[in-house]
């Protein structure tokens, strides 16, 4: 007999395939225990070779424990070596591969249920339970969250989605710590743009709003401004961002407007022109790029840096009852880029010693919580409110 047909009749036999299977479930249960409870300890995803170690090393026990009770039993005669070799060989084998897969399986269960994501009810409890031995930090967002003035809202099935889950973070953090590594979460796990949130001295949320990143053109374009597709030969090296002529080809070139290069996809390109001169481009006809020299575009460079920061441009108006009425714009903890009187005019980039009067209106690139401070401030003052 062969080696590969003793081969193929182990493996045929029903008991030495339960055998094998059944090591594999067990690699595979204990790299998923112990990936399960290291991920849900420290947030992070253990590797996979040591997932298949704990594994293995699972199965070598029960096969070492197997073997040492046999020899006790059979008082040390074993038949067919050659048929327990090949169970080993295949049990290693299958339970490498069940490892790897439990590993996985493990930091998805993790990530589920122990607020790598986010949890509810039962898993809250249980994340509770752990804070109370000084393990963890637990921070449990309210059920109402609100909208960011100024941004794209947040479709409300991620809102249902965070309302009310409790967050598990490593003990020992400062406020201003939680709250990063917080914002950070929300943003990467729950792809949310901007996140608008205030803490009190133990913690606990007191505020939430969240926004989405603007996306598309639309945000990027300066007014009187159309982006629009045409079908063209753009040059080689062209890319976003380039001052480009469109040229109609013919007998006798005809030159029909300067424009912005945004996007080229095969022959066709996307071109930030005029509003006038949108109409007077067809989609029927194929242009030719030629590409100027570049010049500056603050607006498009100031839009497109915007766009991607966590601030935003914010305007907000001076009370007559406001305590910054008469104060100077230096004492803002604030970057203010432009002041417009309730005169008229504009004054852009201010002197610190601009001293504000009511009715000013308030130009600052600013965060979302930052925003919501300036508006307290220049807003009426909390002792004429309550007298009114």
């Amino acid at each position: 007999m062969t080696v590969a047909s003793e081969l193929m009749g182990v493996l045929l036999d029903l008991s030495a395939l339960l055998s094998v299977v059944g090591m594999g479930l067990l690699a595979l249960a204990s790299a998923l225990v112990l990936t399960f409870v290291y991920r849900w300890y420290s947030r992070q995803k253990p590797p996979v070779n040591v997932a298949i170690l704990v594994g293995l090393a699972a199965v070598s026990l029960w096969l070492n424990t197997d073997l040492a009770l046999k020899q006790v039993i059979t008082a040390g005669n074993l038949d067919n070596l050659e048929t327990n070799a090949i169970i080993t060989i295949a049990s290693f084998v299958v339970g490498g591969f069940g490892a790897s897969l439990g590993h996985q399986i493990g930091d998805d269960l993790a990530v589920r249920f122990f607020a790598i994501s986010g949890v509810k009810d039962l898993n809250r409890e249980m994340s509770q339970l752990v804070q109370s031995v000084g393990r963890t930090i637990t921070v449990t967002l309210p059920d109402d969250i609100n909208d960011i003035e100024g941004y794209d809202p947040v479709d409300e099935a991620t809102k249902e989605k965070l309302a009310g889950i409790s967050l598990v973070f490593p003990r020992r953090l400062t406020v201003a710590e939680l709250k990063t590594r917080l914002v950070s979460r929300l943003k990467e796990d729950y792809s949310v743009g901007h996140v608008d949130i205030e803490l009190d001295e133990n913690g606990s949320i007191t505020f939430l709003a969240i926004g989405s990143r603007a996306a598309g053109l639309g945000p990027t374009l300066p007014p009187g401004k159309a982006a629009v597709a045409i079908r063209a030969d753009p040059a080689h090296g062209a890319s976003a961002g380039d001052l480009v002529q469109l040229w109609k080809p013919g007998p006798e070139p005809e030159l029909v407007t300067a424009a912005e290069l945004r996007a080229t996809v095969d022959d066709v390109v996307t071109v930030v022109v005029d509003a006038d001169d949108a109409e007077r481009l067809s989609a029927e006809d194929t242009y030719r790029l030629i590409t100027m020299p570049s010049e500056p575009l603050p607006d498009r460079e100031f839009a497109s840096l915007l766009r991607v920061a966590d601030e935003t441009m914010g305007a907000v108006t001076v009370d007559e009852s406001s305590a910054l009425v008469g104060t100077e714009l230096g004492n803002l903890d604030t970057t203010v880029v432009a002041v417009k009187p309730q005169s008229g005019g504009v004054t852009a980039i201010p002197a610190r010693g601009h001293v504000l009067e009511a009715g000013d209106t308030i130009y600052a690139i600013v965060r979302p919580d930052e925003l919501r401070r300036l508006e307290a401030v220049t807003g009426p003052s909390k002792q004429q409110s309550t007298m009114n």
